[in-house]
């Protein structure tokens, strides 16, 4: 049964920075395209950040481009979202998630096409 545990959230000041962590286990981590997924109080889980399984492709959601990073070291079954000027916007559980089917390309992303998913940390943002 796939696992994956999140890890790094926490309360920052507006302006200030997180990094994420997700550990992977019990598949095969490395063929498998990995996103970030986010859910504010009273809203709909929504789309942040997707990495290719090589890591060829990043994809981000308009609101955090050129403040969030998504990587992920193969070697270490992790994948990373370093969240940088951080809005209190930004505040939601964060979440990580795994593609459904291996080795596959998605122009877009949407919660049905991750099938496996972490408990989720939380991220608070103070203005």
């Amino acid at each position: 049964q796939v696992q994956l545990v999140e890890s790094g959230g926490g309360l920052v000041q507006a302006g200030g920075s997180l990094r994420l962590s997700c550990a992977a286990s019990r598949f095969t981590f490395s063929s498998y395209t990995m996103g970030w997924f986010r859910q504010a109080p009273g809203k709909e889980r929504e789309f942040v950040a997707a990495i290719k399984w090589n890591a060829a492709r990043r994809d981000y959601t308009d609101s955090v481009k050129g403040r969030f990073t998504i990587s992920r070291d193969n070697a270490k079954n992790t994948v990373y979202l370093q969240m940088n000027n951080l809005k209190p916007e930004d505040t939601a559980v964060y979440y990580c998630a795994a593609d459904t089917v291996p080795n596959t390309y998605r122009s877009s992303y949407d919660r049905a096409d991750f099938g496996s998913w972490g408990q989720g940390t939380q991220v608070i943002v103070s203005s």
